[in-house]
């Protein structure tokens, strides 16, 4: 309905012959929106910032002002300090920290905001209503102006995300940066960067360099939408992130704003672990980095306290690496099939008085839980995770349609929805 009632909105303010609300293009659109008479001219402006910015929102304005001026090719100054001409920007600590206001009349272009994120999406807003001819060949000679608004803007959700799955595809540094730029212009604030599976592990791990020297490579990959065919090229080598990358990927995805949470996938889809390590398996192996696509049978052994130990070192260094407060563990489709047969599991099931698999998965979720929680952090797992006994703090990701995150949200706790449906 609220689409509905914008689209006549826009209609009976064309009848009226004067600006409207089809000038602003930005997406998503804008809160509250205002649109006054004219027009405020951007090429040339300068540029003014508040002293009580931190620096990484004054590096947004100089780069916004930078490339304002290699496309107008016209020169916009920036400095500390306030004005009442060009583009002004100044901390407005009442404003939630996602929130912006923008304030155009004909000289001046203010900006209110009281964090990097809420700096950002100011600027996008701006961007995106300055004219198309930003991609003419001939820029300078384009009308450089921005109707005058008055705009309260601030994202209905909390949590706005990407998903990245780099363990079936490689895309490698310059396709995340330009994922990452994609994900700013649309106001995007987390990438859920998916780095370990079945079909090949991408993130250095210095106490276990096997997870990448022989984890990373598969001898195929699946090309049909069957599941079940393979190409039998060898895929993998060298496609694997070292820890000084995945730092460079941070850092970049920090100045626009951008949390990364990273998934190590818990306690199935682990066999290019087990490939590089089989010793942490019920049965010894032999394994082999997943070329197909679906889920494996093969899982973790979790009555073994060398897994134990294992994960515990693996997500001390994803956490050294990552300085977000969330750590992505899946939880999902864990097959569980070895372990029927294992008698380290059922040694573990019977000390622990366990009458069912999953609740040894939920046993394995909680101890990693509790150990990441010691560490300042809060797990997210997939909707998977509710059957099996969920962690008091835990973030459920619902992704098996909603039912897994409405039963989460309805025993408190903070639920991601992404159905597949």
């Amino acid at each position: 309905m609220k689409k509905f009632l914008l689209i006549l909105t826009v209609a009976a303010c064309a009848a009226c012959g004067r600006n409207d609300l089809s000038d602003i293009t930005v997406v998503p659109f804008p809160n509250d929106v205002e649109v006054l008479a004219g027009d405020f001219n951007a090429a040339g402006a300068a540029f003014h910032y508040s002293a009580e910015m931190d620096q990484q929102s004054v590096n947004l304005v100089e780069a916004f002002a930078a490339k304002l001026s290699l496309v107008t090719s016209k020169e916009s100054e920036v400095a500390e300090g306030t004005g009442e001409t060009g583009f002004v920007f100044a901390v407005n600590a009442e404003l939630p920290e996602e929130a912006y206001t923008l304030s155009v009349d004909r000289k001046c272009a203010r900006v209110e905001a009281s964090s990097l994120r809420g700096f950002n999406y100011a600027i996008q807003t701006i961007k995106q209503m300055l004219p198309v001819e930003i991609y003419a060949k001939t820029p300078a000679s384009a009308d450089w102006t921005i109707p005058c608004v008055k705009i309260n803007d601030a994202p209905r959700f909390g949590y706005r995300g990407l998903h990245l799955d780099e363990s079936r595809h490689f895309f490698g540094m310059e396709e995340v940066k330009r994922y990452l730029d994609i994900m700013e212009v649309h106001k995007l604030n987390t990438l859920h960067w998916h780095l370990t599976d079945d079909q090949g592990w991408r993130i250095e791990i210095k106490k276990y360099p096997e997870l990448t020297s022989v984890g990373s490579k598969r001898s195929g990959t699946c090309v049909k939408k069957d599941f079940k065919s393979t190409d039998g090229v060898p895929y993998g080598e060298g496609m694997w992130y070292t820890q000084d990358q995945v730092r460079e990927i941070i850092a970049y995805a920090a100045a626009k704003g951008i949390d990364v949470i990273p998934e190590i996938d818990l306690p199935g889809h682990m066999l290019a672990a087990l490939t590089a390590y089989p010793e942490l398996g019920c049965t010894g192996g032999p394994y082999e980095v997943r070329t197909k696509w679906g889920i494996a049978d093969e899982a973790l052994c979790a009555g073994k306290e060398t897994t134990y130990e294992f994960l515990q070192n693996v997500l001390s260094e994803v956490c050294d690496l990552f300085p977000g407060e969330y750590i992505h563990i899946g939880g999902d489709e864990a097959v569980k099939k070895d372990w029927e047969v294992c008698v380290n599991y059922q040694k573990r099931m019977q000390e622990e008085g366990m009458e069912h698999k999953n609740e040894l998965q939920g046993y394995l979720v909680r101890r990693i839980e509790t150990f990441l929680r010691e560490r300042g952090r809060t797990v997210i797992g997939w909707d998977e995770i509710v059957e099996t006994g969920l962690p008091e703090q835990a973030v459920v990701m619902s992704w098996r349609g909603t039912p897994g995150g409405i039963k989460a949200s309805a025993e408190g706790h903070d639920v991601i929805m992404s159905p597949n449906s």
